[in-house]
């Protein structure tokens, strides 16, 4: 893991870095001392690793949090060289919205190719920062991810037993509905009832299916991307309370 030039402002630095072919940044508090909490960022379909919504997020949540946070760009976006599959994608979509077609199906299923590969580069970079002498041995982890970041969300945190907590949502899928089946951990869900790309009666369906003894269903007005600015305080104070040491 190789960090490259670091920017400090508002009392926080950020530090891009690269893991191999996968770049990302991080984001903590300027003071010193090991982080006790973590946060992965995975960002919607079409942004990238310091997207406004990303690194907005970033930001509030150092306010209550003393953690790193750490965001990575998806396969195809950002940094990340697109290959034919990524170009492909790209004008479908545009032709498709140009005649007015559904375009569900076809994000759905070039996010789970998304996420197929971008699973194990999260594990990757999880493993890569919990090795830094600055985070703690015992931190406690927490994900989040709407759209894309969902997709890859749900079967990352299906799988990885390090994940303390997580937000997710604006997505839904057979497959992703099996993987939410399989998460326990606490998770806070996000649903834009307008949402025209993804059905709101199976996004419903996602919340249900999740095994997560305690969750709650964030349900707001408006299309995919009108998620509420509000919606980040909530996420903070979700995040303080999963993942904060208690004093």
């Amino acid at each position: 893991m190789r960090f490259l030039e670091t920017t400090h402002a508002d009392r926080l630095l950020e530090r891009p870095f690269r893991l191999g072919a996968v770049p990302g940044v991080m984001w903590t508090r300027d003071q010193p001392g090991q982080r006790t909490a973590l946060v992965l960022l995975a960002h919607g379909g079409g942004q990238h690793k310091g997207a406004p919504a990303v690194a907005a997020r970033a930001r509030r949540y150092l306010k209550e949090l003393d953690a790193a946070v750490v965001s990575i760009d998806a396969p195809g976006h950002g940094d990340r060289d697109r290959g034919g599959r990524d170009t492909l994608f790209i004008e479908q979509l545009a032709q498709a919205r140009r005649d007015g077609a559904p375009v569900g199906t076809l994000i759905e299923e070039y996010n789970a190719d998304v996420a197929a590969q971008a699973l194990p580069e999260f594990s990757e970079v999880l493993t890569a920062v919990q090795a830094l002498d600055e985070i703690s041995a015992d931190v406690r982890i927490g994900f989040w991810g709407l759209s894309l970041g969902a997709a890859i969300g749900f079967p990352f945190v299906a799988g990885e037993r390090r994940i303390t907590a997580a937000v997710l949502g604006l997505t839904a899928s057979d497959q992703l509905r099996e993987q939410a089946r399989r998460i326990r951990v606490p998770v806070q869900f996000l649903l834009q009832w307008d949402d025209e790309l993804v059905d709101r009666a199976a996004g419903l369906g996602m919340y249900d299916a999740l095994a997560s003894t305690e969750k709650s269903l964030h349900a707001n007005a408006g299309g995919h991307t009108a998620v509420p600015r509000f919606e980040l305080e909530s996420e903070a104070r979700f995040f303080t309370r999963h993942l904060a040491v208690p004093a």
